[in-house]
């Protein structure tokens, strides 16, 4: 504990919580790596929710904000009826630009409707799609979400994420030409449509594993790919896949934001959310948008 009362975080325990949610760790075995670091229990549990995502943490943009128009829906996926969110800016009429949002390992939580709303704001129709609707939809257990995403079918899954695409280019607020933006799980399922539907407008992948080399010649759209710096894991394919994107004479840009972490764009997360690097990355992701769906 630090002088002042509160939790000392460091990198192991973050590598841990890392492990926990996107490795074999499971939560016992978690929680006891967490309290030999934390030196107790009684540490341990006061530090592990500072690392989960807390969805009590207030939105940036609040859900009946004046300037969006937002509603749940559903679309016809490629293995059945999908589940979304669908916001819009207030008062929009059509021809509009339009991002298909790609949640975490947690499912489609309280934060990805706040960035699909961030994204209404800055002018975009932003479908946030529940990828775990063929399991029955996202429960409000993010242990068992995680497990759900394990459970999908990986083929099945990217042709439900081109459907999402589909579906926004023919709706009648857009002007067809549709980008997706992805984080963590999601930033791997960008890079997957981005082989498979060579009408894909723009991918952003925040932190997102990436291709395999041998696909990337059949990559069209343009990409951003944003990753962390103390993001041992996932950072372990970047020099293949920049490689593959080079030689393969792809546009993409790669931003490191050096000193953060897994997860840094989000502030749920108290532990692992950088407010700098976050900032900057949305603000690259918008101006790619603006510049690639018009």
């Amino acid at each position: 504990m630090t002088e002042q009362g509160k939790p000392t975080i460091t990198q192991a325990m973050i590598k841990a919580y890392d492990d926990y949610t996107h490795l074999t760790l499971d939560r016992r075995g978690f929680m006891n790596k967490l309290t030999k670091l934390a030196g107790s229990g009684a540490a341990a549990a006061a530090i592990a929710p500072l690392l989960a995502a807390n969805s009590a943490r207030a939105a940036i943009v609040p859900a009946d904000d004046a300037g969006i128009s937002a509603s749940d829906i559903t679309f016809p996926g490629a293995t059945g009826e999908m589940k979304a969110y669908l916001v819009t800016p207030a008062d929009a009429s059509g021809d509009l630009p339009a991002v298909v949002v790609i949640h975490e390992n947690r499912g489609l939580n309280d934060h990805t409707r706040d960035v699909a709303r961030r994204l209404a704001l800055d002018g975009f129709a932003a479908l946030a799609v529940d990828f775990l609707s063929p399991l029955g939809g996202t429960p409000d257990n993010e242990d068992t979400a995680r497990e759900m995403i394990g459970q999908l079918d990986a083929t099945e899954t990217t042709s439900n994420a081109i459907a999402a695409r589909t579906f926004l280019a023919s709706h009648e607020k857009t002007n067809g030409n549709v980008g997706a933006v992805g984080f963590c799980w999601g930033g791997g399922l960008v890079n997957q449509m981005a082989v498979k539907d060579a009408a894909l407008g723009a991918g952003v992948a925040y932190y997102g594993r990436q291709a395999d080399a041998a696909d990337v010649p059949a990559i069209e759209a343009p990409l951003m790919l944003h990753y962390a710096g103390l993001d041992e894991r996932i950072n372990a394919g970047i020099d293949a896949y920049r490689a593959a994107l080079e030689a393969a004479g792809k546009e993409f840009e790669l931003h490191m934001y050096d000193g953060v972490n897994h997860a840094f764009n989000n502030d749920t997360s108290a532990a692992r959310y950088d407010k700098e690097a976050a900032d900057l990355a949305w603000s690259r992701t918008v101006a790619f948008f603006r510049e690639h769906l018009g």
